[in-house]
């Protein structure tokens, strides 16, 4: 678990997580194990930046809420991604994507 605030006492409902100490990026380079974020765009963005992701799976919502920041932004550089699957899941639709080839 990364927070900013959390400790390892304030999280007992999450019992395989722990709170990062240290730099996000080093940790997860060093973790053997599938690292999983969910609701969290800053840390996204920096395992982006860190070019760390290997897929992405995106529950999506047909629902139109106006502005608001985007996991892919539009300044940023051009992701190109391949479609591994889509499903519906209930009013959602959950995509699997990972970085085309090179």
């Amino acid at each position: 678990m990364v927070s900013r605030t959390l400790t390892d006492t304030d999280t007992p409902v999450w019992a395989k997580s722990q709170v990062l100490d240290g730099d996000l990026v080093d940790a997860v380079k060093r973790e053997r194990r599938d690292v999983v974020v969910t609701g969290s765009l800053s840390v996204v963005r920096q395992l982006m930046a860190a070019d760390l992701v290997e897929e992405y799976r995106l529950l999506t919502f047909p629902t139109v809420l106006g502005t608001g920041r985007r996991v892919f932004p539009t300044d940023g550089p051009q992701l190109d991604l391949e479609c591994l699957s889509a499903a519906q899941i209930g009013a959602a639709v959950l995509t699997r994507c990972r970085r085309a080839a090179r």
